[in-house]
């Protein structure tokens, strides 16, 4: 690309959902479960209740089965990009599938909406409204919408400044 033709990047984040528990956590916590619910069943299996111990293992496979689920769902990406010539959002789900949304930055805003989830950050351009960072706490989806605002604040005295020059040149 020729420097006239090359886009400016204003803005660019990767969200993923935060998991404090590391995966060497994980199998200390699973190790100490399994410790635990072995001692305890064969306790029960000691004064004759032989199917505590059963129970016990169930619970301990339940306990493994929860923290891989939400390990799994902790796999999704999202990546906003905005450019002066285009917002892009890429969504990437556990499941490998993506999804894709091209929209006009000229319009774009970022919103903090009431809905009955509670307060949802949404990118908006003209009539497509796409819901971000459901996995963000609050805090950081306002954090978001603000960097997001400061960002496109950037890019609109950007362009002006383009057109200024453009028209100059003429």
């Amino acid at each position: 690309m020729t420097g006239d033709q090359q886009e400016h990047v204003f803005f660019d984040a990767v969200l993923h959902p935060h998991r404090s528990l590391p995966p060497k956590g994980f199998l200390a916590v699973m190790i100490a479960i399994g410790i635990i619910s072995f001692v305890a069943g064969g306790a029960f299996l000691l004064m004759g209740a032989w199917p505590v111990f059963g129970f016990f293992g169930l619970d301990v496979a339940l306990i493994y089965f929860a923290f891989r689920m939400n390990y799994r769902s902790g796999r999704v990406v999202e990546h906003v990009r905005l450019t002066d010539k285009s917002l892009t959002i890429e969504r990437v789900h556990p499941s490998g599938k993506a999804q894709h949304w091209r929209l006009e930055p000229t319009w774009a805003q970022a919103r903090m909406t009431v809905t009955a989830r509670g307060r949802t950050l949404r990118l908006k351009s003209r009539e497509t409204w796409v819901e971000i960072g459901k996995f963000m706490p609050e805090e950081e989806r306002e954090s978001f919408a603000d960097a997001f605002t400061a960002a496109q604040v950037r890019r609109r005295d950007n362009i002006g400044l383009l057109g200024a020059e453009n028209a100059q040149l003429t």
